[in-house]
């Protein structure tokens, strides 16, 4: 389902691109708002035009001259699909050719030591109530756990309805995944217990309700909000205004997740070649490049487990590539 109407004489073939999208299984929600934009800068500055064309990207390339390449990817991407899509129909389309942006940042990985966990998490069960946002005070401390404990996404996690919640057995079924790849995952006992008396409270609260970690309406919290409440409370601590180099964000919770499984497993003297592959279905990676990004932080933060994973990598991969956000 399109939730947009498309103004310009671009509309049909990017309303029929999106559902085509939706109709292979993908939800394709954030660049069907992309296209939606580019529509109507399109209505706006290119009125006229049938198809799209190498100054229309241009137009669109340039339009936010301060852009970080990595948003600049983003807005870039789905229109080079939908130009790739038009000349599988048979028109003449521009296509933002594969090197534009010319170079995606690579964003380092802030892997969270035990002591900024701690203060993090003593931090957010101390979380205020508010009168406006009454499942606040039960949620966050709640959701950025399953975040770490279980490696999740936070887009994940925000979506996880109750139904995909097993209290019995501890196992998730993610829907919301990206590249729509649903996968389960299980989480630990003393997660589970937690959230099994997070769940008791949220049923007295707003019984019969979908969204596992609803906001006051029962429904689900906006996408920027777990961003919000992290930096409300990782901000504030004495251990945060001592990291050096990138700041710390929540999607550094999975990468966190990731490197300390690694990192137990060598320890424990596992044979990683055959964890390696469920790691990596577990964390919902397309293909291992993804999962051997993490090889590559567990030497940087455990220099003495570099020579036995350095065979590891040889054998399963030879590049280290980064997981996008």
């Amino acid at each position: 389902m399109v939730d947009y109407e498309f103004n310009s004489l671009l509309g049909p073939f990017i309303d029929a691109f999106i559902r085509q999208k939706q109709a292979s299984g993908y939800p394709y929600k954030s660049s069907a708002r992309i296209l939606h934009h580019f529509d109507l800068h399109a209505a706006d500055k290119f009125p006229e035009e049938t198809t799209i064309t190498r100054e229309m990207c241009a137009s669109w390339i340039y339009l936010k001259p301060d852009e970080h390449p990595n948003g600049l990817l983003r807005r870039v991407t789905p229109v080079r699909q939908l130009g790739k899509y038009m000349n599988g129909l048979g028109c003449d389309a521009y296509v933002i050719p594969g090197h534009v942006p010319d170079k995606q940042v690579k964003y380092e990985a802030h892997i969270y030591t035990d002591a900024e966990l701690k203060a993090f998490f003593n931090a957010i069960d101390h979380c205020p109530a508010s009168p406006f946002s009454p499942t606040r005070k039960y949620v966050i401390p709640v959701i950025f756990r399953v975040l770490y404990c279980c490696g999740l996404r936070s887009s994940e996690a925000r979506l996880l309805k109750k139904e995909d919640i097993d209290l019995e057995t501890g196992k998730i079924t993610v829907r919301e995944s990206k590249g729509w790849k649903a996968r389960i995952v299980y989480m630990s006992a003393d997660l589970l217990e937690v959230c099994r008396e997070y769940d008791s409270i949220m049923e007295s609260m707003l019984p019969g309700r979908q969204a596992f970690f609803p906001n006051k309406d029962g429904s689900y919290y906006s996408k920027s909000v777990i961003d919000c409440w992290f930096h409300e409370f990782w901000d504030k601590l004495p251990e945060a205004r001592a990291v050096t180099g990138n700041p710390a964000r929540v999607h550094d919770f999975r990468h966190g997740y990731a490197v300390h499984r690694l990192n137990q497993w060598v320890k424990e003297g596992q044979d990683i070649n055959a964890l390696y592959p469920y790691l990596s279905e577990y964390m919902g990676h397309s293909n291992y490049a993804d999962t051997d990004y993490y090889l590559s932080l567990v030497e940087d933060f455990y220099p003495e487990m570099e020579q036995r994973l350095s065979s590891v990598k040889d054998e399963i991969l030879p590049e280290v590539h980064h997981e996008e956000e």
